[in-house]
């Protein structure tokens, strides 16, 4: 038998002993599998056990198999790996950089289901035929959604999506290439002045990364709340209170969705509202707390800036039938101020196509805009356009036109 199974299995039994949570204490299994090691080299000396070849990795095999998780613990640890995803045991992919390869990594069924079983551990979230999706937060901040047979053809298929942090201010995306210089100064202010941001794009577009950018640049003397379906947003707010929902218990009870941490979050002081992402009737939520006079940012899945705002008048629709287009449009009209629109180039670059601003205006129940930056040739440049409320801009002592023509 291959010496790191043995030290495997003894290791395994060592923690069950002494009642160790491998995943709370990863530290601590590290240091029992270094003593377990010492111990086992000492036994291979006397030929009771077949010796290791390489303790380094023999150690790292093993902490990643009892505190981690396992064959896909080193997609974990790579940045370059931006997610894993697995079909079957035989297709197991990641991207880097917005690029799909497959490994290859070979696991069983077995394997699979262990290794859902592990990671859903701490996070209080079930998955079983009765609720055969699962959408849950890692320990390490990644994204986990699984779905089981008979929902999917024969296997689990599992997504984790890491949050590569690249980029915590606007200054970062800069530095990516992502945004331009012009354009990071303008939302930079723009957010300190309190407009109200909508972030859209594909997915895999960096929506979530331009929300934790641009949080960077609300004044620290302001008090942040977010609401989200599963923890991702990580913010250096001082003072910050994250909220996510919550699955309904197998009775069918407890059930926390987006739209009540929406409605709780206007309960709590918030000087901002983060919302990571709407797409259903929790827009309704969002557009009245916008309309209350709560500065927002938030998230949507769209292919364009109008479109984006076009699918933020339909959302609310869902709420019930009590909810009319003659209420919905021109509150998203007076409510949305910038919609910030990203894609994903044929290389996986990620970048800001345009920013659009929405002074207010309905025409035949259509929301009007105003390019402040548009693509042009591949490049993010000035257009014509002005956003709304310059009063808030003079109030910060900034100069709105010559910040829109400094580095036009």
């Amino acid at each position: 038998m291959d010496g790191v199974v043995i030290l495997e299995r003894e290791v395994r039994e060592l923690v069950r002993r002494r009642g160790i949570d491998p995943v709370r204490d990863p530290s601590g299994v590290a240091t029992l599998v270094a003593d377990a090691i010492a111990d086992y080299d000492e036994r291979s000396l006397r030929g009771a056990v077949p010796p290791l070849a390489d303790a380094a990795a023999a150690h790292k095999a093993v902490v990643d198999a009892v505190a981690g998780l396992g064959p896909l613990q080193k997609y974990l640890d790579d940045p370059e790996v931006e997610e894993i995803w697995v079909n079957s045991p035989t297709q197991v992919f990641v991207a880097r950089r917005g690029e799909p390869e497959l490994t290859t990594t070979i696991l069983t069924d077995g394997q699979v289901r262990d290794l859902v079983e592990q990671m859903l551990k701490v996070s209080g979230r079930r998955l079983d035929l009765s609720s055969p999706f699962v959408d849950a937060s890692l320990p390490g901040g990644e994204r986990l959604h699984a779905v089981i047979p008979d929902v999917t053809r024969r296997h689990w298929a599992v997504n984790i999506r890491k949050h590569v942090v690249r980029a915590g201010t606007l200054d970062d995306l800069v530095g990516l290439g992502s945004l331009t210089p012009h354009a990071a100064a303008f939302l930079h202010v723009a957010v300190r002045a309190g407009l109200n941001v909508l972030v859209s794009g594909a997915t895999q577009a960096g929506k979530t990364t331009m929300l934790n950018a641009l949080a960077g640049a609300i004044p620290a003397r302001e008090r942040v709340v977010t609401c989200e379906e599963v923890f991702e947003l990580r913010l250096a707010a001082r003072d910050w209170v994250a909220m996510q929902c919550r699955q309904p218990s197998l009775e069918g009870t407890g059930e926390i969705p987006l739209r009540r941490l929406v409605k709780e979050a206007l309960r709590m002081r918030p000087s901002r509202l983060i919302v990571g992402e709407v797409r259903e009737a929790e827009a309704l939520d969002l557009l009245i707390a916008l309309n209350a006079g709560v500065p927002a940012m938030c998230t949507i899945h769209a292919n364009s800036a109008r479109e984006a705002l076009v699918k933020l008048c339909t959302l609310p629709l869902l709420a019930g039938e009590n909810v009319s287009d003659r209420f919905v449009v021109p509150t998203v009209a007076s409510a949305v101020d910038l919609v910030v629109h990203l894609d994903l180039d044929g290389a996986g670059r990620r970048g800001v196509r345009e920013v659009v601003a929405v002074p207010g205006r309905v025409e035949q129940g259509v929301v009007e805009t105003a390019d402040v930056f548009t693509s042009r040739g591949g490049h993010l440049v000035r257009a014509d356009g002005f956003p709304p409320h310059p009063e808030r801009f003079a109030r910060l002592g900034v100069d709105l036109a010559a910040l829109l023509r400094a580095r036009g």
